[in-house]
């Protein structure tokens, strides 16, 4: 199904689902007859995807935010929207054979589809067979090394902590890896005792490497939502600096 989008929906209809889908947008005017042209081609293509790519049109000049976000000089104008970016596109009236080939790019492919259905079973031995195919998935690595956390040995975190330094440093790998380091849960900083251990460490951060890591740790459990985080954060910065 095509649907229309204008300025107004442009987030929800195409950034926001394109978090979930890939999207199309063909960007077309009433008088543009390439356009005419174009679009029941893209939209015989995209419905054979039978919903794993969805196809947006907007009328150019009833829409002048989304022409000027996507900078149209010329029309038709295809562009795919995934994650909230623009992953690939084309200017132009273009054959079948290349909107299918397009269109094809867009698709996740069958061992793309396999690896995200491990993911999302996400116990170990179907987090461990992603892995063994592609050593370096972030979600994937993130998971296994979050469940290893939950274990406690010190086999286990050691193989996280080696995990987790496989991929680059996000927001999420130092979450999980304070939580191995620390032996926490995700539930731990609700209570006073990590107040205490924060307040015991204080005075050490400055000239004790492993206090100062462990009292980072303790905050990125705590998480940037917790109120106390900024107030020790702060303390952290005057006692350091």
């Amino acid at each position: 199904m095509t649907i229309d989008v204008t300025d107004a929906t442009f987030q929800t209809d195409v950034l926001d689902r394109s978090e979930t889908v890939p999207v199309v947008v063909d960007l077309w005017a009433p008088w543009c007859g390439p356009c005419r042209t174009l679009g029941p081609i893209l939209e015989k293509v995209i419905d054979a995807t039978e919903g794993k790519v969805e196809l947006v049109k907007v009328n150019v000049d009833e829409n002048p935010q989304v022409s000027a976000a996507f900078r149209v000089q010329g029309i038709p104008a295809v562009y795919a929207v995934a994650g909230g970016k623009v992953v690939d596109g084309f200017v132009g009236a273009q054959p079948e054979a290349q909107v299918q080939e397009f269109v094809d790019r867009l698709q996740p492919s069958e061992s793309d589809q396999r690896v995200a259905a491990l993911v999302a079973a996400g116990d170990e031995a179907s987090l461990r067979e992603v892995l063994a195919e592609r050593p370096d998935h972030h979600d994937a690595i993130v998971a296994l090394a979050e469940l290893l956390a939950g274990r406690r040995s010190n086999g286990d975190t050691d193989e996280a902590l080696a995990l987790l330094g496989r991929i680059p440093e996000t927001a999420e790998t130092r979450r999980v890896g304070a939580l191995v380091r620390t032996g926490a849960s995700d539930g731990a900083a609700s209570g006073d005792e990590i107040t205490a251990q924060l307040d015991a460490l204080l005075d050490q951060v400055k000239g004790d490497d492993d206090a100062r890591q462990q009292y980072v740790d303790l905050l990125e459990v705590m998480g940037p939502d917790d109120p106390r985080t900024a107030d020790y954060r702060k303390r952290l910065t005057s006692r350091l600096f």
